[in-house]
Parts: C-alpha cells; structure tokens; sequence
C-alpha cells in the first residue's frame, strides 16, 4: 500500500496537506474521515491513529499525525521544491517562528466562527455573544500582527516565495470567511497577498479544496449536515465550553 492520507476537507490543516500534496504531485490515496459524523472517534480509525485526529499520514508502517510534521516528512521524501521548506537554516527557522505563533495565536482563535455560526447550533448550543465579540477582536488583532511582523513588505509571510506558513496560514483565514465574516475587506496587503498564493497554487486547485467549508453555511440552512455521533457530541459541548 502506497501513501495514505486521512484527511476531512472542512479541517484547515487537512486542506493545507491535501493542497501541498496535490501541488507537488505526490500521488497519496485519499482516506476521508467525517469529523461531524464522529468517524474519527470510531473502532476503526483508532488503529489508524490513537490520538483520533486528521490530518493522519500512512505511509507503509508508519504513521504520522500533525499537519506541520506531515508537510515537513512529504517536503524530504518527496524532495519538494527549496522554497517550500527551505534548506537554509535562518529561512527555515523564519518558518518555524511563523509557526509557532499560528499555533499561539491562529489555531484556536480563527476556528471559533465556525462553531458559533455552525457546530454549536448543530447540537442546540449557542455561543454567547460576548465570547464572539471578544473573538473577533482576537481576530482582528492577530491579523494585524500577521500583516506587520510576518507580510510586512514581503511578498509572502517569511519571504519573497511561497513557503509552508503560506498555506497554513491561507486555510486557516478561510475559514473565517466561509462563515460570512471577508476579513480581507479593507486590508489591501493581506488581500494582495491571499491572491498571490492562490495564484501560484492554482485557483482550480484552491476551490476543489475549499467545496466542503465553503458550503457549510447553505448545507446548514437547508439543515442537511450529518447528525453528530453521540461520541462527538460530548467532545463538541467540551469544546465549545472552551471558548474564551
């Protein structure tokens, strides 16, 4: 068995692996885990990964999770281009600083959205308005500091070409905007810099990607989301209990 992926297209790192695979050619069978059908929960991915989360990499017998340590082992076993995660160590440390503050500061806080306006109301929970309104200046803020410490002049967020952060960073805001909220209105830099990732992916390739998230707002108007297992259930009230 060659590579696998398990990836479910509305998780932003599942993009991000899916697109970077895709870009560079790297042939890889497609395993899709339904987190909203709690699949990822269930006997049968245990095995696959017992830390229950996508994006999960199998490649033979050996299993890897988290989408930045998947990006790094595809960059070195399919000799991707330099840019991408390059061998100079001050560009590549550029890289890792990036993401390191996307886990403090992108991670948790632009996924919010998503759950106020789709997955809380799913199982009958609201999201009070105060904690959306303390999230949208999380937003706004971190995006400020995205596009003065890390765009800055640049034509991309550690250098002048695409690199990992660019992707991670791309998805992440998308989903921001599926739920309604263009966060790139009025902020000409980042919306310069948005179209010239989606350029250099190819446009095709970013709207195959985004089809699951960008239809969740409709699919849940016409409420045909799947119903969440009883197992995800409690994982989605725990989650939601923690937002700030």
């Amino acid at each position: 068995m060659g590579l696998e992926l398990y990836l479910d297209l509305i998780s932003q790192p599942s993009r991000t692996v899916y697109i970077f695979a895709k870009k560079n050619g790297i042939p890889f069978k497609l395993r899709t885990v339904e987190l909203l059908k709690g699949q990822h929960l269930s006997k049968e991915f245990f095995p696959v990964n017992s830390l229950q989360r996508v994006p999960t990499l199998k490649d033979g017998d050996f299993v890897l999770s988290q989408s930045v340590a998947i990006l790094i082992y595809l960059s070195f076993k399919y000799q991707t281009a330099d840019h991408w995660y390059p061998s100079d160590l001050q560009a590549r440390v550029r890289i890792h600083e990036y993401l390191g503050w996307h886990a403090d500061r992108i991670r948790g806080t632009f996924g919010v959205p998503l759950w106020a306006k789709v997955l809380a109301p799913l199982i009958g929970v609201q999201v009070p308005e105060e904690k959306v309104k303390h999230n949208r200046t999380n937003i706004d803020n971190a995006l400020q500091h995205l596009e003065d410490k890390f765009l800055g002049h640049r034509s991309f967020l550690t250098s002048q070409q695409v690199t990992l952060a660019d992707i991670m960073a791309l998805e992440e805001l998308m989903q921001v905007v599926a739920v309604g909220y263009n966060l790139f209105e009025g902020r000409p830099r980042l919306a310069a810099w948005r179209e010239r990732v989606e350029a250099f992916l190819g446009i095709d390739l970013c709207q195959e990607v985004r089809v699951p998230i960008l239809n969740i707002l409709e699919e849940a108007a016409k409420k045909t989301l799947p119903e969440p297992s009883p197992e995800f259930y409690t994982n989605m009230l725990h989650r939601i209990s923690r937002i700030p």
